[in-house]
């Protein structure tokens, strides 16, 4: 038997279980011939298998989690360093123009 991980759109994940064996015999009581009946059920059973591995290695471990906080927090900072420059370049670059407009300075 191998178990197939099914992503669902909710908090949770869910598993099905699919039985080679199971499928081999509902194939051969369809009057599928026996060689091509087991090719199916081991074909799919490989597929499923590759399919559960490929999941397992998608999954965020205990560890990766831990740095998420990290990894925001220097987010935030550079987020913050950017829109403090940006907004000093408006802020001179408004008080310049009103600088020469209202001939403040001497400019």
């Amino acid at each position: 038997m191998v178990r197939i991980v099914i992503w669902n759109t909710g908090r949770f994940m869910t598993t099905a279980i699919f039985d080679a064996l199971d499928y081999f015999e509902k194939l051969k009581a369809a009057d599928v011939p026996d060689e091509q009946a087991r090719v199916q059920a081991n074909a799919l059973r490989d597929f499923s298998a590759l399919q559960e591995v490929k999941f397992r290695d998608e999954l965020a471990t205990k560890s990766d989690i831990q740095d998420v906080p990290l990894e925001m927090k220097s987010m935030e900072l550079r987020l913050l360093k950017w829109l403090m420059g940006i907004g000093i370049a408006i802020f001179s670059s408004i008080f310049t123009a009103l600088a020469k407009g209202f001939r403040w300075f001497g400019l």
